[in-house]
């Protein structure tokens, strides 16, 4: 039998055997290869992409200059309601609520605290109706009493319930009764009292006092058209001193006490 020729490996250049493949990184690339391999985005869609958060932004600007800055939605009209013996334009006037100037930006308390100063406005209520209304909501001081400045004063000084002087007119008032106290003023607590009790009593006794006086705050009293006198105390129990003087005036008398309504007097 011939000998067995062995087999050579080939030689390197450097006459060495090359070393056998590694196995172990079969299958694995590294980070350039994959980076070289890994799809681009569509640019197209980058493009978009750019554009859409380009227009988004442009849109959140000019919202903010229209609604803060821009006249288009701009106040353009000055709606007032309630008004009745104070006139519209003197509301306004005293709101001066700039025209055209931004909805966003006015100053809604501000334009209250300015109306609220007009003697004859009792309450206030401002808001805003879209697209460029303001609109002013009032409620006028109603004339519960008055009083008399007196020979040389300016003439007849209306009172609301509260113990404000609101109005003065040179005619008497018809159809409320006159404060006869040494001064007439909302700091004063005897005013406060009056006018509280006057603000309570049923309309129809309202209608027949003519004059109310007090001393002190627990000691109002005042005289009916008949000629009759009633003693009315403070403002507390009130429902139920008017149903005693109810009963009470039509029993003969001058004057009637209900002060302490459980024990009602007449003399």
């Amino acid at each position: 039998m011939s000998p067995t020729r062995e087999r050579r490996r080939p030689v390197g250049e450097a006459g060495r055997a090359s070393a056998p493949p590694d196995r172990s990184r079969r299958g694995r690339r590294t980070e350039a290869e994959r980076r070289r391999t890994r799809p681009r985005p569509n640019r197209r869609k980058e493009i978009r992409r750019r554009w859409v958060a380009l227009l988004t932004v442009l849109a959140i600007v000019g919202g903010v200059y229209l609604l803060f800055f821009s006249s288009l939605l701009g106040v353009s009209t000055v709606d007032v309601v309630g008004a009745k013996t104070v006139s519209a334009d003197q509301i306004r006037a005293a709101a001066a609520v700039p025209d055209g100037k931004p909805m966003l930006r006015v100053d809604t308390d501000a334009i209250r605290d300015s109306v609220a100063e007009l003697s004859g406005i009792a309450t206030v209520e401002v808001s805003r109706s879209w697209p460029g209304t303001v609109e002013i909501a009032v409620t006028e001081r109603t004339a519960i009493a008055y009083f008399d400045s007196g020979p040389g004063g300016d003439g007849f000084h209306l009172v609301d319930g509260g113990g404000v002087v609101f109005k003065t007119v040179k005619v008497r008032p018809a159809g409320i009764p006159q404060l006869k106290l040494p001064k007439v003023s909302v700091d004063d607590p005897v005013t406060r009292a009056v006018t509280a009790v006057l603000g309570k009593i049923p309309q129809p006794l309202q209608k027949q006092v003519t004059s109310a006086s007090a001393k002190t705050p627990g000691s109002v009293e005042f005289a009916l058209a008949d000629g009759k006198t009633v003693r009315w105390g403070n403002a507390e129990q009130s429902d139920r001193k008017a149903k005693v003087l109810a009963a009470l005036l039509t029993q003969p008398g001058k004057v009637y006490d209900v002060s302490a309504p459980e024990l009602p007097t007449i003399s």
